[in-house]
């Protein structure tokens, strides 16, 4: 029997998906921001695999291009007839030729395995089984696998629901589908895998019953039921991703995060917090986000792609889009949205402004209905504002400008010109007062009822 340190994966992610009601492969619908496949993918580079083959359907070029963006090292094979799972298998050949050692079968639309799961079903490799199945106990075993076990705990074979006897059935240990083998055996075990059964399809789970017959071991080791939870329509994409931002959840909590009210934030996959950040009720992080020590982020804020320094403060309803970075100290207050902007240390925009595609220095304050114009129709322009500058109420700042360190605008004006450094620029029509106008007008209209009541 072959134990080898080194291992591959081959990810089955052929499946058609037809339950998910989608134009989309099932295997690219995402759980905290990213693909099923992408989860599955990561989890090879976290335990490390040698070599990974992604087997894919016939017409499904999407699959093969989301595989290589996150694997460009991943190898395709092509599963041309959905004739089951030991035949989906048997198309990674090719790709694993040459290949002995331990070789992990994982799925697509399984995207909740743990890295220290599938390491200690390597481990039970190493301890002398050739085939190491993952099992679980779910609340209602009927539509899955049994798993049956001897006296001595070993694994004997696994059924499948349609193929059970009443004895059978009633065993509450079932197959998730997940497996390690032995890869110098591994495809000679496949080619005597036959399709009588109810469904006439190759299945992976006879090698099981053919490595006994050659007297060789296999063994399973149990996972929780959320772990190995396979998503097949919207609703069980919906638990996945429950139980998904549950553990975010958790991890930012014993990372040294406060959450006010758990349940109501969502992280992305790679979300990172740092210690004592506060985090307010219905905010969402999409991907890309990584706030440092002590940041407050007020309830209903939303951020993406977005770097936020120590001390700052987002929101509440703090919209920060992707290549916001928000400096040590800067405040993002109540509708406010930044997009591809440098907030610099300090620096305030308080209230109801849209920043994009600026810089903002620091200990500068922008008042409420500030506006950058940085999109001409056809290109995006850059607004340049100095440490300390003051922008005042409901000014647009038309790019490409630059305010120079320390320069004021007036409340509403429209800069369409570079400030310099500690002026006032005013562009606001001269104010006229008409004595006693409002008067005059009201008279015309004496005793008449005013067409809105």
């Amino acid at each position: 029997m072959n134990c080898s340190t080194e291992f591959a994966a081959i990810i089955l992610a052929a499946g058609q998906g037809t339950r998910m009601q989608s134009t989309l492969p099932k295997v690219l619908h995402p759980v905290a921001g990213r693909s099923m496949l992408g989860h599955v993918l990561a989890l090879s580079d976290a335990i490390a695999a040698s070599r990974r083959v992604v087997v894919v359907g016939p017409d499904m070029p999407i699959v093969s291009e989301a595989a290589r963006k996150h694997a460009p090292d991943a190898r395709i094979a092509l599963q041309e007839k959905q004739l089951g799972t030991a035949d989906a298998v048997k198309a990674a050949a090719g790709e694993m030729a040459g290949f002995k050692g331990d070789v992990l079968i994982l799925y697509a639309d399984t995207p909740l395995v743990r890295p220290e799961t599938l390491h200690a079903m390597l481990a039970a490799r190493a301890d002398g089984a050739s085939v190491v199945v993952l099992g679980f106990r779910p609340d209602d075993p009927s539509p899955y696998g049994r798993l049956v076990m001897n006296a001595q705990t070993r694994l004997e074979a696994i059924i499948e629901a349609k193929d059970c006897t009443p004895e059978q059935a009633a065993i509450g240990f079932c197959n998730s589908g997940v497996m390690a083998v032995d890869g110098t055996v591994l495809f000679s075990l496949l080619e005597e895998v036959g399709n009588t059964n109810a469904k006439g399809e190759f299945y992976l789970t006879d090698i099981i019953a053919i490595a006994r017959k050659r007297g060789l071991t296999c063994a399973a080791i149990e996972a929780d039921a959320d772990e190995v939870l396979g998503v097949n329509s919207r609703v069980e994409l919906s638990q996945a991703e429950t139980i998904l931002q549950n553990r975010l959840r958790h991890s930012a909590m014993l990372n040294g995060a406060t959450l006010l009210d758990p349940s109501t934030v969502y992280f992305s996959h790679d979300t990172k917090l740092g210690r004592d950040v506060v985090v307010g009720q219905n905010v969402v992080f999409g991907p890309g986000v990584t706030v440092a020590d002590g940041v407050h982020i007020k309830p209903f804020s939303h951020l993406e792609g977005a770097i936020v320094a120590s001390a700052a403060e987002i929101g509440p309803y703090g919209r920060l889009r992707p290549g916001a970075n928000i400096g040590k100290g800067a405040k993002i207050g109540n509708f406010v949205e930044v997009k591809a902007a440098n907030i610099e240390e300090g620096a305030k925009i308080s209230h109801l402004s849209y920043i994009g595609d600026a810089r903002v220095g620091a200990e500068a304050n922008i008042g409420a209905g500030t506006i950058t114009c940085n999109y001409d129709g056809f290109e995006k322009h850059f607004t340049d504002i100095g440490a300390g500058a003051f922008i005042g109420s409901n000014t647009c700042l038309v790019a490409p400008v630059k305010i120079g360190d320390g320069a004021y605008t007036g409340s509403g004006s429209v800069i369409t010109k570079d400030v310099g450094s500690d002026a006032l620029a005013l562009v606001r029509p001269q104010q006229v007062e008409k004595a006693g106008w409002a008067a005059r007008f009201r008279a015309r209209f004496a005793g008449k009822k005013s067409v809105h009541g």
